[in-house]
């Protein structure tokens, strides 16, 4: 069954194939955001099952945004997508409280990573 998701990243590239990724395993894009503000704001509107969020991106970043989005809903499912393939910031996504943490080139980690939240 598929997942109602929000997808965060500032490339709109990366939102495109992030997105085709998605749809093409059957999950419907809730909405989109550019960046970790737009974020917070998209979720309290759209209440998706899952946030997919970049780290890096300018106004708020994808670790505060997860912040906020978790003391608004501490049952917000958010996995982080990123080419930041540094233990610090997977460990960093972890304690933050994210389900997940993959390169977001890699589109067989994202799908099965969504499958099993």
């Amino acid at each position: 069954m598929g997942k109602k998701i929000l997808v965060v990243d500032d490339s709109s590239i990366m939102r495109k194939m992030i997105r085709q990724t998605l749809v093409d395993e059957q999950h419907t894009i809730a909405g989109e955001a550019k960046n970790g503000k737009e974020a917070v704001e998209v979720y309290k509107t759209l209440k998706p099952d899952i946030v997919t969020m970049d780290i890096t991106m300018r106004e708020m970043d994808g670790f505060e945004a997860a912040k906020e989005i978790l003391s608004y809903d501490p049952d917000a499912r958010i996995i982080f997508l990123t080419n930041l393939d540094e233990d610090k910031y997977s460990q960093d996504a972890k304690n933050i409280g994210a389900k997940g943490y993959v390169n977001k080139h890699n589109a067989k980690a994202i799908v099965d990573l969504i499958k099993r939240l």
